[in-house]
């Protein structure tokens, strides 16, 4: 008990410490500081670049915030500052956010039976394996119900099918992680939207909303109103030094792994710098970090068409992404890991690059791939593999001698892993290949 006080203690400190460092901008109003990336010693001439790859890519907002200053700031097309725009699944970190709120409060704990709060017969389970569900397994993607049944985003008691135990099978299911929003409602006494004003909204100055589009709620709101959110979670959950979340085991749990079967995931957060990680609709785990370009402690909360808030506590960093851009897929993870190889330009910094292997530098261009990829490894030799995202062989070929260029304008368009082996080591990458 006495070792677990002084760590609570410790935390707090640290979650203190980190805001001091912050800057965090007025809770009402536009006013926000900025910071120029030339006085960063940032690559300049690197933005517009950045800029091309962004646009190029259907984005209409994208903020980076260095210490919490903003360091950049572009809109495109007709969007501006005051344009709202969808968060799809990266508003389910709010969730995971408010949900350690409402545990601090006393309201629930994650511990406690979804049933708990949403009723006994909730799902068609048989009752036995029904009552093992908890809240935690809502929050990790543990549910262990079937999330291939006709529409995985339903949330009628006949869509939530028995598969497996809770806790023995990540999935990336829709509905139970929907059906957190009941959870909150029944505990709280308080709407989604109600809850979220009263414990985020007002001590951050973030706007937006919670609307319902068929099964689902999906969060709108303006792009700073991200990046505030993005700034929170950096500050590990304080707000110019006033504690927003105060379950300070809570939120290292949320940010971190939550479960052995995909490491990559905490409290619907994704994880990078992990030994391997799953993706949405497979049951196949892929070795190595999740977005090889970006620093291996960020925290991302990634959606549909590539909503992302990255948040790296090492660099003092956040970047948010809004736009439209159906080829990316469930989570937009390729096009997260491609603004990362744009953006490491622009810092300077190519130590994302050497993952695996120490002081050796890759580049995978161009990303996406329509008709020649290049791979270029320095001067090792290497041995190349392409796969699907069932883990079937699409090329494999040996010995290349530092530099690689594959044709693959014949292959069907989709996402792929490659696999470059040197020696006794390893690294992937996620590739699209046959889009634009």
């Amino acid at each position: 008990m006495k070792i677990r006080f002084l760590l609570i203690i410790l935390l707090c400190n640290t979650q203190f410490l980190r805001s001091q460092n912050l800057y965090f901008p007025p809770l009402a109003g536009n006013q926000w500081d900025t910071v120029s990336p030339a006085s960063l010693g940032w690559c300049v001439n690197e933005i517009d670049t950045l800029y091309d790859y962004l646009e190029t890519n259907n984005s209409k907002a994208f903020i980076v915030l260095k210490d919490g200053r903003i360091a950049i700031e572009k809109y495109f097309g007709s969007f501006t500052h005051d344009s709202l725009w969808y968060w799809a699944s990266a508003g389910k970190t709010i969730t995971a956010f408010l949900t350690g709120i409402a545990q601090q409060e006393g309201y629930l704990t994650i511990h406690d039976t979804t049933a708990s709060f949403l009723g006994n017969g909730w799902t068609i389970c048989p009752p036995d394996k029904e009552e093992k569900i908890t809240i935690r397994h809502q929050l990790n993607m543990t549910s262990g119900l079937d999330d291939g049944v006709p529409e995985p985003h339903c949330t009628l008691d006949t869509c939530l099918q028995y598969l497996a135990d809770a806790g023995t099978r990540w999935a990336y299911h829709n509905a139970p992680y929907t059906l957190l929003d009941g959870v909150l409602n029944a505990a709280t006494g308080l709407s989604l939207n109600a809850y979220l004003a009263l414990k985020l909204k007002n001590p951050t100055g973030m706007d937006g909303f919670f609307a319902q589009i068929d099964y689902n709620k999906v969060y709108f709101s303006k792009a700073r109103s991200m990046a505030r959110f993005g700034l929170l979670v950096l500050a590990e959950g304080s707000w110019a030094g006033n504690p927003v979340m105060t379950d300070t085991e809570y939120f290292q749990q949320m940010v971190n792994t939550s479960q052995e079967l995909n490491k990559s995931y905490g409290y619907l957060w994704w994880l990078n710098g992990k030994e391997s990680f799953m993706l949405p609709g497979l049951q196949f785990v892929f070795q190595g970090s999740m977005n090889p370009n970006a620093p291996e402690d960020m925290i991302a909360a990634m959606g549909k068409n590539g909503q992302v808030i990255n948040v790296v506590p090492s660099q003092n960093l956040v970047f948010i992404r809004m736009g439209n851009a159906p080829a990316s897929g469930e989570i937009g993870l390729t096009m997260n890991d491609s603004i990362w190889y744009h953006l490491n330009q622009v810092i300077c910094n190519l130590s994302s690059n050497k993952n695996e292997f120490s002081n050796v530098s890759v580049h995978i261009f161009p990303n996406p791939a329509t008709n020649l990829l290049t791979v270029v490894f320095e001067s090792l030799e290497f041995d190349l593999t392409l796969l699907d995202l069932t883990g079937r062989k699409i090329f494999e070929r040996n010995s290349f001698p530092g530099t690689a260029t594959l044709d693959v304008s014949g292959y069907e368009p989709g996402i792929f892993i490659l696999k470059i082996v040197s020696g006794q080591k390893t690294l992937t990458r996620k590739i699209i290949i046959g889009h634009n």
